[in-house]
């Protein structure tokens, strides 16, 4: 196994207080160097301000703290000066060992992934809204008080994107509607005693839930004017095509709401029996046969009944992987530190559900 961290027994990194959290630096400028021995210079003087009839004399301790604050704006307004980096992948260890104290937890790989920045990937959108209404309905109390506000503060960036953008809402309906029952329930019932932080602050949090909800339902679609090439133009084989790539029985009928001709192909009998084969094995639609009026399946009305009983299948453009050989989550374009042969081999996706399990313990 290799070693992935500093010698347990070194002073440590330097750590930084920012807007959003602690992070690690590395070794700072020679310019901020310099402006911080002019710091500690100040700390160890006396200095006796006013007029002479009236003198104030500041002791050592009272210019330290002076100094202390000085040298905490001064890293707050010349960020630039110093070198941040950031890992965009967790090493999940789920035991105590010398060279690393403590387990992987499922807030601290919230907060470690970057999922602000996984959102304006239009691969990853999907996969992090899934993932947060995973959360939203059993493990949001598990989080830390910093991974809860890193969940609000995505959400918010989520649903401003949706009402720019118009993209996919309905997710994000379902993923509210989820989040605010669980809210509702944890407020009214133990609270206080599984909630971080101040309850009127999740008090705050549902109403702002509420208020989101109200958006996204008053949300009007901006209709798009371009005089070329339409979806309509398309000939019927392609539109066909079309409809046969998608996988939510939802998106189809959506689709066929646009034109009638659009209409006619999203009612066709071999295309809702291909959807159903793809999410369900034949011994569980089997089960629930639903003959149509002429005596043939209603394969449209059987996938919508087997996807109450059965969980579908779940497609994304880009998910986090986990490498067996480092056990190192990560993005797979960012990459992670690995020592094995032949990375590729070691590689195996996480679905939203897998990374949750990944940290149950």
């Amino acid at each position: 196994m290799p070693f992935l961290g500093q010698d347990w027994r070194s002073p440590g990194w330097r750590w930084v207080k920012t807007e959003d959290g602690w992070k690690r630096c590395e070794p700072f400028s020679p310019a901020l160097e310099d402006g911080n021995s002019q710091l500690n210079d100040i700390s160890h003087a006396v200095i006796i301000t006013g007029d002479d009839e009236d003198e104030e004399i500041f002791s050592t301790e009272d210019c330290e703290f002076a100094a202390k604050k000085r040298k905490k704006d001064h890293f707050r307004n010349n960020t630039d000066s110093q070198c941040f980096y950031r890992e965009k992948w967790i090493y999940v260890h789920k035991e105590s060992t010398r060279e690393r104290h403590g387990y992987c937890t499922l807030g601290e790989a919230f907060n470690r992934l970057d999922f602000s920045s996984a959102i304006q990937d239009i691969r990853r959108f999907n996969y992090v809204v899934k993932l947060l209404q995973l959360i939203a309905k059993s493990q949001l109390t598990s989080l830390s008080g910093a991974a809860q506000k890193n969940y609000f503060n995505i959400l918010d960036k989520i649903v401003q994107k949706v009402m720019e953008d118009q993209y996919n809402p309905r997710l994000i309906k379902d993923l509210l509607q989820d989040l605010s029952s669980t809210l509702c329930i944890l407020i009214r019932g133990v609270g206080k005693s599984v909630l971080v932080g101040n309850i009127n602050i999740w008090i705050c949090r549902l109403e702002t839930i509420l208020l989101w909800q109200q958006q996204l339902k008053n949300l009007q679609m901006n209709k798009q004017v371009n005089n070329g090439l339409t979806l309509s133009d398309l000939p019927l084989h392609m539109l066909n095509n079309i409809l046969y790539r998608f996988s939510d029985g939802w998106d189809i009928i959506t689709l066929g709401q646009v034109t009638p001709t659009l209409y006619m192909l999203s009612e066709d009998r071999q295309l809702w029996k291909k959807l159903c084969q793809y999410h369900f094995a034949e011994k569980q639609f089997c089960r629930h046969l639903i003959p149509s009026e002429k005596g043939h399946i209603d394969w449209k009305l059987m996938y919508f009944a087997l996807q109450k009983y059965y969980p579908i299948k779940e497609q994304y453009g880009d998910t986090l992987h986990f490498c067996r050989h480092c056990s190192i989550l990560f993005w797979k374009d960012t990459g992670h530190p690995c020592t094995a042969s032949d990375p590729n081999t070691c590689l195996m996706p996480v679905s939203p559900q897998h990374f949750i399990d990944l940290f149950k313990f």
